[in-house]
């Protein structure tokens, strides 16, 4: 188990813009030292971005057209020379296995999560 972290002063979080996003795209990136998928989420208005995630527990067809959420507004990231430019949510599970967080079936794309 993760021990909880420290407090932190809730406009830390809420400076946080996490969206709904659905993934429109799914390729391998054999380039990154863990196993690993390259990632493209549509975020609505909020525009077409691009991560890398380990999370090959999933098929890229279990992926593909699925509802995730994302922070978008954090700085870039080069990962294996690709730039990362948003973070995937899941949860841990003992092992280091990443379960997606999921949306409701009724959100859209580029919906506030909050």
């Amino acid at each position: 188990m993760t021990p909880r972290k420290d407090q932190i002063p809730a406009d830390h979080f809420f400076s946080a813009d996490l969206r709904v996003g659905r993934i429109v795209t799914v390729e391998a990136f054999p380039e990154a030292r863990r196993p690993a998928y390259r990632i493209q989420v549509d975020f609505g208005p909020a525009g077409t971005l691009w991560t890398s995630a380990q999370v090959t527990n999933y098929s890229p067809e279990e992926l593909k057209d699925r509802l995730v959420v994302g922070v978008i507004n954090l700085p870039g990231k080069r990962i294996a020379g690709r730039t990362s430019e948003f973070l995937l949510l899941g949860s841990y599970a003992d092992g280091g296995l990443v379960h997606l967080l999921s949306p409701a079936a009724e959100a859209t794309p580029g919906d506030a999560v909050g």
